[in-house]
């Protein structure tokens, strides 16, 4: 359980900074950082804050869904948020296209090494990805109608308030699965297996 804790706690520290970088490198983000992104144009919260604010309200959207959170998922809202404010108040913004462009692969890659680490974990999901889950399970329809559905929602609604829609929103939706699939065996927790019972 410790060392799950920690590659936890390492994984969702690192995907909120690489949120950051992404953010930085201006060149696009993925969906739901659209939607954040836009939402900050609009009230009076860092970008961190927004995460853990719609993290918290996708959260209550689980209850009718009867999605039980894990450890994980409560520390993702909370976590994640503050690991990408943090980091943007480090990082400038990238000074050329070219370090752009480096910022979003670097960012694109930790991202989904980031993802790998928290997912093996083990320790339950993330509100968004609990979110579709969810929807699928009580619904029945398909994962890619599904989870499809509501990346496009956000990613439109994101860019009506002025988040960053570009290049790099459509690399990170081609790249993240097979990077986060390429990570996950050298993360993925296997518990060892229930001791055979001695005989009689």
């Amino acid at each position: 359980m410790t060392r799950r804790l920690v590659q936890l706690m390492v994984g969702l520290w690192l995907y909120g900074a690489t949120m950051a970088l992404m953010v930085r490198a201006g060149l696009g983000l993925d969906p739901w950082d659209v939607f954040h992104e836009g939402v900050t144009h609009h009230v009076d919260l860092t970008f961190g804050q927004v995460v853990i604010v719609v993290g918290a309200l996708v959260l209550l959207a689980w209850i009718p869904l009867r999605q039980r959170p894990g450890i994980g998922t409560i520390a993702n809202v909370l976590v994640i948020g503050v690991a990408a404010d943090v980091t943007l108040a480090m990082l400038p913004e990238a000074s050329s296209l070219a370090t752009g462009v480096v910022m979003l692969l670097a960012g694109i890659v930790g991202n989904g090494l980031a993802g790998a680490m928290y997912v093996g974990a083990g320790l339950g999901p993330g509100p968004r990805d609990g979110l579709w889950t969810g929807i699928v399970r009580r619904t029945g329809a398909s994962v890619r109608l599904v989870r499809t559905g509501l990346e496009v929602a956000v990613l439109v609604t994101g860019f009506a308030l002025g988040g960053t829609v570009g290049v790099g929103t459509v690399l990170y939706a081609l790249a993240i699965g097979p990077i986060v699939q390429l990570f996950l065996p050298w993360f993925e927790v296997r518990r060892a297996p229930a001791a055979e019972p001695a005989p009689a």
